[in-house]
């Protein structure tokens, strides 16, 4: 049978008599089967409770849910349960003291196994505990007898009285009796808005909460003393789910076990095993036959479902059922993906312009011609022949279409567009913080965590035992001195190791390619660079997903071993470490390819070897823009697939799996037991625990760096991102309604410290795009030759301009072809891409005028690019208004409004005390000019007189 009990504070009178051993009659199992035919034919219980939502009562509902584990012998489970269940005076007891009943327990269960000092220990931290929440005035209940063997739940409900005393704590704004109406837009913009609304009608979601609203309650904090102003009429509704989870919450956080001088609240508790789990509790079933309507289901069937993507989402909705700082990051989700549309536009229409001017590109035609019979310089020394250029055709026309002028102008577009982007946002935010009645919030120092405590407590009793007066200890740097060393060689570390894996994916690289090239079909050296670019990007991706994984772990112990104060100074510092590891992981491939490669070759008799023997690898003749482009689409990509969705899609289904078997495992065989269905906590419990925003931020801001920082080289990447982050939106909030407990609802009001590497990538994007053009493609050097060197102001000739010469006879011993016979014909001259003298002038092979032309134009070019984006962006950001003018104007209403309920408030009061006052003097007054006859009763006239204003 389910035993559940309700903590209550006992007479000191009763606290003496043992009332369980009258529960431990029907526990042990007498009259079974006259206990089963009576509850068969009684009401299901699990049904009032609405199965684990409310109490055993049916009215007090489940607030929060804490878990334990308890060990039980097999023949004695029941009374393992009694003595773990003792009544109240158990907790008033020491705790050093043996609890009642537990010499019952040895003398009637001497051949069972006795529970370690460490199971006792626990117990007994959990009756303390428990104890105080009871005085903190929450109402427990338990429950042991459930479908998951040696897990207990103790059910936490929070009356009304709590409510209000917390809420009054924490500041909540509550919504009060008065109401005021929204300013409208009049004229041109309402008819304009009206027309918007219809038209996006059938993509809004059939929600109440995000039905256009044009009244509004006025919102104050809570106060006891003034409940008058607000709307009690429903006090089961005034406070949602996750206001009273909210609460309960901060109760947990602060009550304290001060078993051995070590103050220990929730989160002590769960680090040291003593609880297994702390969570609200899911409004009720998503999905089934007779299912009662819950926001939890209309989420499921409104936002959490693949089938309504193309729909607006619920914000206010999610905002109600996980909290504001939820609710923030699937807005800013929402907004990215938003912004994303006309950037994906833009970049589709510049990338058709390279496709159809690609036939019209002098330079790519140069290269594909054959008549032209340019010989180019082998690839690699002994192996490698001389081959034509006009077997680069079609490498030189694919790099047209992401290296054309159209490129300038998306680069210049996309920085605006990162300006407008976080402009948008702040405004959003601030409609986001008027609605949710956020204005005025600001964060509270949060309660200390546990390993900060369990570390100044070790600091303490080190120094009593050095005999010290101390005062009130805290962590100094020189506490964490040992930790700020290790995170630093730590992070040199990650990000050497990181450099090492590019430099060994280099080597295999070059090693590949002198290897191929032996080869002795001709398919099979015209194949050679696309093979080995390919192959390296794919090993890239591998190492970049392997090492995120790690890295992540080892962020998290890195900040672990710091032990910050408070969990927002742990998550800010964790995040700082995550990204930084994480952004040197994923771009450092990509940084190479775009700034490294073919930068420090040397030039044909005079190359730059690594290792004595591999020569540094060139760009292909036309040049290292296309590679950046399979390098940045192909780990883009791929990290979008196989990171963000794949691994998000199947660790929690492999998880949830496991889990699954080992319930199956350990589930009793009784049928009785295996047809009842599970209470909504049990459910839950079965649940992956929500680990925060972390992840979720860190991959979005990921791809925000590869829409940003590159997108000069790739103008597809916004619109991958956009595809990836409609699925994106759906998956989580699947995983968030579906596959996760219910999280605890934290109140924020902006997106904290992502908001800053935004802004940072926003910055750093304007700088690397400036470079890419600059010193990647080749739109500098054709402004160069164009408008200094073309003969007829048109391109042709240029590929010529670009390509130096070398004689062959001063090849370096044992570095020339094995066979220069290779093409046919006898090679004597052949050409590589560089600006250098030729053979046949006086400083032969150095480096000519024309590279140093073309290096101040990048360098001009870098300049004018990043000072010009710099102040246009900065232009957006100052003529778009942070608040919206409307917003702004509400909120002062609300001011006003709430100035104005005050003033009436103490004007009704003065009025009403002037009227006590005249009522009392027109009464006295009367008493004073009583007629002879009532001389007798003149005492008792006067005294109810003089008591009158008291009595109204």
């Amino acid at each position: 049978m389910r035993v559940n009990k309700k903590y209550s504070c006992l007479p000191a009178e009763e606290k003496g008599i043992h009332i369980i051993n009258i529960r431990a009659i029907e526990d042990i199992g007498y009259d079974q089967h006259e206990s089963t035919l009576l509850n068969s034919l009684s009401k299901n219980p699990d049904a009032d409770c609405k199965y684990g939502l409310y109490f055993r009562d049916g009215k007090r509902k489940v607030d929060y849910i804490l878990v334990y584990h308890y060990k039980k012998s097999s023949a004695g489970r029941t009374l393992a349960r009694r003595v773990h269940h003792n009544d109240s005076s158990t907790r008033n007891t020491k705790q050093d003291q043996p609890l009642p009943g537990k010499g019952a327990q040895l003398e009637m269960g001497e051949g069972e196994p006795h529970v370690d000092c460490h199971e006792d220990d626990k117990r007994f931290r959990r009756e303390e505990y428990e104890g105080n929440l009871v005085e903190a005035g929450l109402e427990l209940e338990h429950d042991e007898d459930t479908k998951i063997h040696g897990v207990g739940f103790v059910k936490i409900h929070a009356p009304w009285n709590v409510l209000c005393r917390e809420a009054e704590f924490l500041k909540l704004k509550m919504p009060t009796k008065k109401m005021y109406q929204i300013n409208q837009t009049h004229g041109l913009l309402k008819k304009i808005n009206t027309v918007i609304q219809k038209i996006t009608e059938p993509i809004q979601p059939k929600v109440a909460e995000h039905k256009p609203q044009t009244m509004k309650r006025l919102s104050y904090p809570f106060s006891r003393e003034k409940q008058h102003l607000f709307d009690l009429s429903d006090r089961d509704s005034f406070f949602d789910s996750k206001t009273r989870s909210t609460i309960v919450y901060e109760i947990l956080k602060r009550t304290t076990c001060t078993k051995a001088k070590y103050s220990m609240g929730i989160t002590s508790l769960l680090a040291n095993g003593v609880y297994t789990a702390a969570y609200p509790l899911h409004d009720g079933d998503y999905e089934g036959e007779n299912v009662e309507p819950n926001d939890r289901k209309l989420l499921c069937e409104e936002w959490a479902s693949y089938g309504v993507f193309y729909k607006y989402q619920p914000i206010d909705l999610v905002r109600k059922y996980f909290g504001e700082k939820i609710g923030l990051y699937f807005a800013w989700l929402g907004v990215y993906t938003q912004m994303l549309i006309p950037a994906s536009i833009v970049g589709i229409i510049v990338f058709l312009y390279g496709c159809a001017t690609v036939d019209e590109n002098i330079p790519s035609m140069e290269m594909c011609d054959e008549r032209n019979n340019i010989t180019m310089c082998p690839l690699c020394d002994r192996t490698c022949s001389y081959w034509k250029m006009s077997s680069a055709c079609a490498t030189a026309r694919a790099s047209h279409l992401f290296d054309n002028p159209a490129t300038v102008f998306f680069s210049v577009f996309m920085a605006l567009w990162a300006a407008t982007f976080m402009e948008h946002w702040k405004r959003k935010q601030m409609r986001l913080n008027y609605r949710w009645d956020l204005t005025g919030f600001e964060e509270e120092e949060d309660h200390p965590r546990a390993e900060y405590e369990a570390k100044v407590l070790k600091k303490s009793l080190r120094k009593e035992h050095k005999h010290k007066e101390t005062d009130k200890e805290k962590l100094t740097w020189k506490d964490r001195f040992p930790a700020y060393l290790t995170n630093f060689v730590g992070i040199i570390f990650m990000v050497g190791l990181t450099f090492a894996i590019v430099f060994g994916v280099i080597i295999y690289r070059i090693s590949t390619a002198a290897a191929l090239a032996i080869s002795s079909t001709p398919s099979g050296r015209s194949s050679v660079r696309v093979t080995v670019t390919a192959t390296a990007v794919i090993i890239n991706l591998v190492v970049i997903i392997i090492l995120d994984e790690v890295y992540g772990c080892i962020a998290r112990w890195l900040t672990q071993i710091e032990v910050p104060k408070t969990d927002k100074n742990f998550e800010e510092r964790l995040i700082f470490k995550a990204f930084l590891l994480k952004f040197v992981n994923a771009y450092t491939p990509i940084f190479y390819v775009a700034f490294f490669k073919g930068r420090f070759v040397g030039r044909p008799g005079d190359y730059v070897y690594i290792f004595h023997s591999f020569r540094m690898e060139e760009c292909a003749p036309g040049g290292c823009l296309m590679e950046l482009c399979i390098q940045l689409s192909i780990i883009m990509l791929g990290k979008q697939l196989i990171q963000n969705n794949l691994f998000e899609i199947g660790i929690p289904k492999m998880k949830k799996f496991i889990r699954y078997m080992k319930l199956k495992r350990r589930r009793s065989l009784d049928h009785e037991e295996h047809m009842k269905k599970k209470q909504r906590y049990e459910v839950d419990y079965n649940l992956e625990p929500f680990a925060g925003l972390t992840p979720e931020y860190m991959e979005m801001i990921i791809q925000f760096g590869f829409v940003t920082l590159f997108v000069a080289s790739f103008p597809l990447a916004p619109l991958f991102a956009l595809l990836n982050n409609i699925i994106e939106i759906r998956l989580d909030a699947k995983k968030f309604v579906t596959e996760l407990r219910r999280p605890v609802a934290v109140r924020a009001k902006d997106i904290g410290i992502w908001y800053n590497i935004l802004r940072g990538i926003g910055k750093l994007a304007v700088i690397i795009n400036a470079f890419v053009i600059s010193f990647t493609s080749d739109f500098i050097p054709r402004l160069v030759y164009l408008y200094m060197y073309s003969e007829n102001g048109t391109m042709h000739g240029f590929v010529n301009h670009t390509l130096s010469s070398f004689n062959v006879s001063d090849f370096q011993a044992g570095t020339a072809p094995n066979d220069p016979m290779d093409l046919g014909y006898e090679v004597q001259i052949c050409r590589y891409k560089d600006y250098r003298e030729p053979p046949w002038s006086e400083n032969k092979y150095d480096i000519s005028k024309d590279f140093w032309a073309v290096l101040a134009a990048r360098l001009a070019f870098v300049i004018v690019f990043q000072n010009l984006v710099m102040f246009m962006s900065e232009f957006v950001d100052w003529i778009i208004p942070d608040i919206p003018k409307d917003i702004s104007q509400q909120i002062h209403k609300e001011k006003v409004l709430m100035v104005e309920v005050f003033m009436r408030e103490e004007q009704g009061k003065q009025q009403m005390l002037e009227t006590w006052k005249e009522k009392g003097k027109k009464k006295g007054e009367n008493c004073n000019n009583h007629s002879p006859r009532l001389s007798r009763s003149h005492s008792g006239s006067l005294s109810s007189c003089h008591s009158y204003p008291l009595d109204v």
